[in-house]
């Protein structure tokens, strides 16, 4: 157990990720906007805070420890204390914030996995087409909690990346490092399509709404798109397109968390090769409306609630 002093982010990409019974609960809150407070702690699981307390069976790490945790599936995040499983547990180094640490668990572990899933098999600044891997990424909601991530994590693999966001966050974006941004409202935006005529051997997809039909025609011919909010019709295009062998596939992800991707994110953090971007700050007392923004789907980069913040 640990008290959340610090810093954790609340954010729609773990709670759309974690197991089937938190989406129903999730899928409630969305439709009715009937934010209760008690529901929704036990949907947050991405905690940074300071270990008091430890289990007959943890080695890793004694009382007074700073460290960054996801409490998967349980959550509970949304509370002064926490509990967490040391198998998800890592050190938060001086060099990274209390936000920055309850940022990285479910959005970055996320983008991680959904380059990883599309093939992306090296971050070390060469170029992935050298490894066998895609050469031309698509990230869309760009400026999103895990948008943000992917874009940064696509140019550490030394990708061509082509991002989709608002037209308030196309400066946004391109500081980030991609090489081309649209602006999803645009006619080429919608369809997008890459101003370079670009086709995507890899797509990181992390809007919701965009049907087959609008990837088809800018894919490659062989080309893989991961989608992190997939619905239904979404899971049967992927089942259809794998009994089929088809060359241009989508693929659902459903994020598993690991200690070790954790640690590598962490540690790209602290070397400042991946940052972090908070959207906004909201003390406990306003958990609701921190929930409500991150369902609103507008934010740029990341919210996040603080258990000292200021009213």
């Amino acid at each position: 157990m640990f008290k959340t002093s610090n810093t954790f982010a609340p954010t729609n990409f773990m709670i759309d990720t974690v197991s089937t019974a938190v989406p129903h609960l999730t899928m409630y809150n969305v439709i009715t906007r009937e934010l209760d407070i008690v529901a929704v702690a036990k949907t947050v699981g991405d905690i940074s805070g300071e270990v008091v307390e430890l289990g007959s069976g943890v080695t890793n790490c004694k009382q007074g420890d700073k460290v960054i945790s996801i409490s998967f599936a349980t959550g509970g995040g949304l509370a002064e204390y926490a509990v967490a499983p040391a198998s998800l547990t890592v050190a938060r180094p001086p060099e990274v914030s209390a936000a920055e640490g309850a940022s990285l668990p479910t959005a970055a572990s996320t983008a991680l996995q959904q380059l990883k899933a599309a093939g992306v098999s090296s971050f070390d600044g060469g170029s992935g087409a050298d490894n066998g891997g895609p050469k031309n990424v698509l990230v869309t909601a760009a400026s999103g909690g895990v948008g943000h991530y992917a874009v940064q994590l696509a140019k550490l693999a030394g990708l061509h990346v082509t991002a989709t966001c608002g037209a308030r966050n196309l400066g946004f974006v391109g500081g980030l490092g991609a090489d081309e941004v649209l602006d999803y409202k645009t006619p080429e935006g919608a369809t997008l399509r890459s101003p370079l005529g670009t086709k995507y051997d890899a797509v990181a997809h992390c809007a919701t709404g965009t049907p087959w039909s609008v990837f088809a025609p800018v894919l490659a011919d062989r080309a893989t798109v991961v989608d992190v909010t997939p619905g239904i019709a979404a899971a049967a295009k992927s089942f259809l397109q794998k009994v089929t062998f088809a060359k241009k596939r989508l693929v659902p992800l459903l994020l598993i968390p690991k200690k070790e991707e954790m640690e590598w994110l962490v540690d790209m953090t602290r070397q400042g090769k991946l940052k972090t971007v908070v959207d906004s700050r909201y003390p406990l007392s306003r958990a609701q409306e921190a929930w409500a923004k991150s369902i609103e789907g507008h934010a740029t980069g990341k919210i996040v609630v603080e258990m000292g913040g200021a009213e």
